[in-house]
């Protein structure tokens, strides 16, 4: 295998990594305390449905991008928002718009 055919798996694998991740996990602050809003939730409630501490919830919800935080836990906040009917939108919809939620 030469250098450039190893180079080129690992660019492969590693934008497949990025892929996986930015389908299940990239989740922002805003984005999180906007889904917990929606469906009138508190972080306690966020807590209990995800198993995550509210601290962490806390520290989470207060950054401005992405968390600070394993991307196991991101994807389990996702994952229950989404299951409670909250839609992520993660790119321009609308003008100069970004990321953000809406209920099904």
């Amino acid at each position: 295998m030469t250098n450039e055919t190893a180079c080129a798996e690992v660019q492969l694998t590693v934008a497949r990594a990025i892929d996986f991740i930015g389908a299940s996990a990239v989740l922002t602050g805003p984005q999180i305390r906007a889904a917990r809003a929606l469906l009138k939730w508190s972080c306690q409630e966020l807590a209990d449905h995800t198993g995550i501490s509210y601290g962490s919830l806390q520290k989470a919800e207060n950054a401005e991008g992405m968390p600070d935080m394993r991307t196991r836990n991101l994807a389990t906040i996702k994952r229950v928002f989404e299951q409670a009917g909250i839609v992520f939108i993660d790119g321009p919809y609308s003008g100069d718009g970004g990321p953000g939620v809406r209920l099904k």
